[in-house]
C-alpha cells in the first residue's frame, strides 16, 4: 500500500503539538502577568473624584489626622467616610465660595451625600476588618502608602492574596506601636524584628498559621 503522508508530515505534527503546549505556557505566563501588574490590580492608577480632594493638601499641609474624617476606623469594620457636614466644618469659613467645592455646598443644601469614588475595594468574598489592624499595630501607611503625599488618592499595593498573606506570616516585620500608627512619617528602627516580635506578645496577634488559615479572611 502506497505511503498516504509525506515523511515530513510526522515532524509537522511534534512542531505542531510542542508549539501549541508552548503557547499555552505563555498565555498562562502572559494572564498571571497581567493579573499582578497595576494594570489587572488597579494600582498606582489615581482614581478621579466629584471634588478635587488633595490628602496631600489635608494631611501633609494642614495636618489634619486621619481619623478627623474617617471617624470609625478604630472601632468599626469599615474606615469611614466623611459626611458633608465634616468638609463643612472648614469650608463655610475657608474656600466658601470656590466653584470647586461647589459639590461639597449642594450636598449640604440638599442634604445628599457626595458618592465618592471607591479606592480600595476587596472582592465581596474577602472579609477585613479595619479596626483589628488598627488596634493590632498596622500603621496606616503599611496598606495605604503614604497618602500625605497623594494629591489625589490611588491604590498603593495590589491587595491581591499573596500581598495580605506575606503580613500575615511575618507580622513582626510590618508592627509598629498603637501610638504611631496614624503617622505617616515613622520608620521602622534599626531593630524592628526585635520591636515586631515583642508586639505581636504584647497585642496578642495569633500565631501565622491561624493567620493564614483561610477562614480568617474568607468567612
Amino acid at each position: 500500500m502506497p505511503q498516504i503522508f509525506h515523511p515530513s508530515t510526522n515532524t509537522l505534527s511534534r512542531l505542531t503539538i510542542f508549539g501549541a503546549v508552548f503557547l499555552l505556557v505563555f498565555l498562562a505566563w502572559v494572564g498571571a502577568a497581567l493579573n499582578r501588574s497595576d494594570y489587572g490590580t488597579q494600582a498606582h492608577r489615581a482614581r478621579i473624584q466629584p471634588v478635587q480632594f488633595s490628602h496631600e493638601h489635608h494631611v501633609s499641609g494642614l495636618g489634619i489626622d486621619c481619623r478627623y474624617c474617617h471617624t470609625s476606623v478604630e472601632e468599626s469594620s469599615f474606615a469611614g467616610l466623611p459626611p458633608t457636614q465634616t468638609c463643612m466644618n472648614c469650608h463655610a469659613q475657608i474656600w466658601s465660595n470656590s466653584p470647586y467645592l461647589e459639590p461639597v455646598r449642594e450636598s449640604w443644601r440638599s442634604g445628599k451625600p457626595i458618592v465618592w469614588t471607591r479606592v480600595h475595594n476587596l472582592a465581596d468574598f474577602v472579609y477585613f476588618n479595619h479596626s483589628i489592624h488598627v488596634n493590632k499595630g498596622v500603621g496606616c501607611v503599611t496598606c495605604h502608602g503614604r497618602v500625605d503625599r497623594m494629591p489625589l488618592m490611588w491604590q498603593e499595593h495590589s491587595l491581591l492574596m499573596e500581598w495580605c498573606i506575606d503580613c500575615h506570616r511575618h507580622p513582626e516585620q510590618f508592627l509598629r506601636p498603637r501610638e504611631e500608627v496614624f503617622r505617616m512619617d515613622w520608620q521602622p528602627p534599626s531593630d524592628q524584628l526585635t520591636l515586631g516580635r515583642q508586639l505581636v506578645n504584647e497585642y496578642r496577634i495569633r500565631s501565622p498559621a491561624a493567620l493564614t488559615s483561610c477562614d480568617t479572611c474568607h468567612r
